[in-house]
């Protein structure tokens, strides 16, 4: 049965969890249109975009279901398992559905959900963003990223495929490079993992995630710029604060 053609429209910014998406897609081959929802404007709060999805955060897709309706899916691992469901016959990112392997999938995908995802995102936060440096925050969440990625680094030592599961590209590799990419940024020492270290540099290099890591904008802490990281954390604190303000005042008039 032939799978049905995609007519996705992509909502999203160039981020840890908005690169996941347009890697996943350019891998995956796939038609679809991007929407730039520029965070740092706060797009992402704004009605129309909360009918779309209600948490107010990239990325999110809209696509033409089977019934000829609009289907919205949010949460990055949501929209993962949504595209390799539905337009990955072949395997190119997953596995058989009750394989061994898909479930193995499955672990690592919330994983990083539930994980990397969160600790890295403080960890970035106090250590790059906050107006007041606490240093029981930025140890807290820094060494709880280390500590992943050694549990990632130990996983991929045990691979031998170079992947994180069976053998070949997954979501679940998809999922977690998204947030490695950026792991010197928050001050961790990517030689202290020598084998996650190797896999980021080969998946890096393959040109569907190449490619998607500067969809819908050039991705500055990936660029050549050596300034790059600087002006991401500039552009980045401004907004971040803004916006936690901006909640602070909201629920203060409820």
């Amino acid at each position: 049965m032939a799978s049905p053609q995609p007519h996705i429209k992509l909502y999203t910014d160039s981020t840890p969890n908005g690169i996941k998406i347009t890697t996943a897609l350019e891998e995956l081959g796939l038609k679809y249109e991007v929407e730039h929802v520029d965070i740092s404007t706060l797009r992402q709060k704004e009605p129309w975009y909360l009918e779309i999805n209600p948490n107010g955060r990239i990325p999110a897709i809209v696509d033409t279901f089977d019934d000829g309706e609009p289907i919205r899916v949010f949460e990055g691992g949501s929209i993962l398992q949504y595209l390799t469901e539905r337009y990955d016959p072949e395997h190119k990112l997953s596995f058989p559905k009750g394989s061994r392997e898909y479930y193995e999938c499955n672990n690592w995908l919330f994983f990083q959900h539930g994980g990397i995802g969160p600790m890295q995102g403080q960890a970035s936060h106090f250590l790059k963003y906050a107006p007041v440096k606490i240093e029981y925050g930025v140890k807290r969440y820094v060494t709880e990223t280390r500590r992943l990625y050694s549990v990632l680094d130990t996983q991929l030592s045990k691979s031998k495929s170079g992947y994180l599961v069976g053998d070949h590209l997954s979501i679940a590799d998809i999922a977690n490079l998204s947030w490695v990419i950026f792991g010197e940024y928050t001050d961790v020492d990517m030689n202290a993992f020598p084998h996650l270290k190797e896999w980021e540099a080969r998946l890096s290099a393959r040109p569907g995630i190449a490619k998607g890591f500067h969809i819908p904008k050039v991705l500055g802490i990936k660029s050549d710029d050596p300034e790059g990281a600087k002006k991401y954390q500039s552009h980045h604190a401004d907004w971040v604060i803004r916006s936690q303000q901006l909640e602070q005042e909201a629920f203060s008039r409820k």
